[in-house]
């Protein structure tokens, strides 16, 4: 079996409890993290405050030019990538932290016509150094495995013309699921799935048809629209089930294939 279970970087998510699960059947996972917590408390204290933009269907993107790339790296291959490898050690789990410019494990093209909405318009980002996925290098994934290593992946990823841009780490771990013909993809949060009500926990929607994904898409806002579409790649891909769940409980891996959160088909 295979699990690809992002853990999500955001403030209000708990690592714990998903790394205490990965050690039970490490042979079972591949991990891929976020950081946007740590990547805004770093910069800020370079002097590289985040910016974000909104794009004109709604979804809220890192603003990532050369200077905050250089912070997304740090923040990303550096601190989160080398605290989940030491937690899994302290749990004797042998781990391997990789980005994906790591022997070419990740490839996107860069995007050259991002827009944003400002004072009612809809602008160019001109700077914006932010790639769209292509490919995922398999093999070095399942080298890792055949090794009794879990793979620790995280962005950035390497353009074809050698130039590092920024990805989506939902994106990425969608991209690994249907890569390796995963079992299931979980996506860890700090809600409980996608909420109809970003204000009341009680408006949950539980179930998801992947070919009908106006409700959802609607429901889904700022940051959980890349989820969401993340989570409906996968399946349209080939992933048995992909869930949006919470990370802040106990066996949240467990929890989410057993039907907490919002999953998809």
């Amino acid at each position: 079996m295979t699990i690809v279970v992002k853990v999500g970087g955001a403030s209000g998510n708990r690592l714990a409890p998903v790394l205490d699960e990965v050690a039970l059947r490490p042979s079972e996972y591949v991990l891929v993290h976020g950081g946007s917590e740590e990547i805004d408390r770093l910069g800020t204290a370079l002097g590289r405050p985040p910016r974000y933009y909104t794009s004109p269907s709604g979804t809220v993107s890192r603003h990532t030019d050369a200077a905050h790339l250089e912070v997304v790296i740090l923040a990303l291959a550096g601190s989160v990538q080398t605290r989940i490898v030491r937690e899994l050690a302290t749990r004797h789990v042998p781990a391997v932290g990789l980005s994906g410019v790591d022997g070419g494990l990740l490839t996107a093209r860069r995007k050259e016509g991002a827009r944003a909405v400002q004072d009612g318009r809809v602008v160019r980002v001109a700077d914006d150094l932010s790639g769209s996925l292509e490919s995922v290098r398999t093999d070095l994934i399942e080298r890792l495995r055949q090794g009794g290593y879990v793979p620790v992946i995280g962005p950035p990823a390497l353009t074809p013309e050698g130039e590092v841009v920024n990805v989506d780490a939902d994106r990425v771990a969608a991209r690994v699921a249907a890569a390796l013909h995963a079992d299931g993809l979980v996506l860890l949060t700090n809600v409980g799935g996608v909420l109809r009500d970003a204000d009341d926990p009680r408006s949950l929607i539980p179930r998801v048809d992947a070919s009908n994904e106006a409700e959802v898409m609607t429901a889904a806002r700022g940051r959980m629209h890349k989820k969401v579409r993340a989570a409906i790649e996968a399946v349209r891909a080939g992933v048995g089930s992909a869930v949006i769940g919470p990370s802040a409980i106990p066996r949240p891996v467990a929890a989410a294939l057993a039907g907490q959160g919002t999953v998809f088909v």
